[in-house]
């Protein structure tokens, strides 16, 4: 069945859906036009929709599949803990596993604290920033995305029309409260100079820097050093602690991205991967950050709770997929990522269409031009290059492969070289075929 097929049970459900739930979606990233394509089942790398068509999956639901669909041992792990009870209102042992493993692998992570979603690990750092220095302002970077936080959103879809020569917080939702935006400093990665001077600006209002060392909404475009190295400097000359989320970035290493990159951050971020494909989602960092979490001096300066956080299926789960995920499953990784841009970089060869692929690990991005991407207003797409990767998204898709809506793809340990070359030679057909926009 070709897809979009008006006669497809997936547009039944849209129909079925659009009663029930506002624009007939729970989650803005599942929207694809005219409607949405609903999974039946998923296996390894495979997703088959509610039509019965299977497709290889290179997104593995945004990056947090770092194994696939139903690995059999990660619900082995998950089905014999549920047989022992969902969840409690006491803490178990799984948590603590979990936590020492994440611990011993992460320097810069000697305390750790669970939460159910990166949204909620974002939320939570800013504000451990904020207690432990007892300031209100919080610097990200422009374009980056952080989760659903108010601050975490400033300035994440700006544009050329409202951006401004250097970046300004502009809000990102109706009705945000003005002294959000006056709360948050807004820096262009990898420009050094022009971030240093905002930093500089905001001072000792300054309580945490909060980035991403290789951030999807900039292209998969990695920190540069120097720019990191500006990053180390200022903050610990404001006195500002440094915000690390590896929410989708810790599948980079196995010490996690801040190792392979050379950041030291006061506090990490993580959701994704250490939830194994169940809700999940922590902060961590150095003990004296992460002191304010503790009551052993009564009341915290930052307390956290949440009636499902730590709960025993979640933490199996991501017991489970860390363990399995070991020094050689990420060089797997390492490789399959470098032979997914070399495939894609043939594609673009083969067709003669003008663009490039970026990325860094198990991460690659297409990108339909051939200008250099430094950061998100080099990446932030032409109104005709919006309309070529949706089209490339379509065709993919109709092919039998799934990227991101912006064409972003995150690898997991059951892709294989076989996939990527199918992958390749369809791409490279779709790429031949005109684009509407060109």
């Amino acid at each position: 069945m070709s897809w979009p097929d008006q006669s497809s049970l997936s547009q039944a459900l849209f129909t079925r859906a659009q009663k029930v739930l506002p624009g007939g979606i729970s989650r803005l990233q599942t929207l694809v036009q005219p409607f949405p394509i609903y999974a039946i089942e998923g296996q390894g790398a495979t997703i088959i929709d509610a039509d019965g068509v299977p497709r290889t999956d290179f997104m593995n639901n945004f990056a947090s599949l770092i194994h696939g669909h139903a690995h059999p041992d990660i619900l082995s792990s998950v089905t014999e803990t549920m047989h022992k009870g969902t969840c409690f209102s006491m803490p178990t042992e799984l948590e603590i596993q979990l936590a020492e493993l994440i611990v011993d692998r992460v320097k810069r992570v000697e305390k750790i604290r669970f939460c159910n979603s990166g949204t909620e690990a974002v939320m939570l750092a800013i504000k451990a920033a904020r207690a432990r220095t007892n300031r209100p302002c919080i610097a990200k970077i422009e374009g980056a995305y952080h989760g659903m936080y108010d601050y975490a959103e400033v300035s994440l879809d700006s544009s050329p029309d409202n951006w401004g020569d250097a970046p300004i917080p502009l809000a990102y939702t109706r009705g945000t409260p003005a002294s959000v935006l006056e709360d948050t400093i807004v820096i262009p990665l990898n420009d050094s100079n022009t971030s240093e001077r905002l930093l500089r600006e905001c001072g000792d209002r300054l309580a945490g820097v909060l980035i991403d060392p290789v951030p999807l909404s900039c292209g998969l475009i990695p920190m540069a050093d120097h720019f990191i190295d500006m990053l180390h400097r200022v903050s610990r000359e404001l006195g500002a602690l440094i915000i690390a989320d590896e929410v989708i970035a810790f599948r980079l290493d196995y010490h996690g991205a801040q190792s392979r990159f050379g950041i030291d951050p006061d506090l990490t971020t993580f959701a994704k991967i250490i939830g194994g494909g169940f809700p999940v989602g922590a902060i961590g960092g150095t003990e004296d950050a992460m002191s304010v979490f503790s009551h052993n001096q009564g009341k915290p300066p930052n307390s956290s709770s949440g009636t499902f956080t730590a709960n025993p299926l979640s933490m199996a789960a991501g017991l489970k997929t860390l363990e399995m995920l070991d020094t050689k499953a990420y060089d797997y990784l390492e490789d399959l990522g470098s032979y997914a841009r070399d495939v894609v970089e043939n594609a673009f060869a083969e067709s003669g269409f003008n663009g490039q692929v970026s990325g860094v690990g198990s991460m690659f991005h297409l990108h339909l031009h051939d200008r250099e991407v430094t950061d998100y207003r080099t990446f932030f797409l032409t109104e005709a290059e919006a309309k070529s990767t949706t089209e490339l998204h379509l065709r993919l898709l109709d092919a039998g492969y799934i990227l991101s809506p912006k064409l972003g793809g995150f690898l997991s340990t059951v892709n294989t070289r076989d996939q990527l070359d199918g992958f390749g030679d369809a791409l490279a057909t779709a790429l031949a075929i005109e684009m509407p926009t060109r």
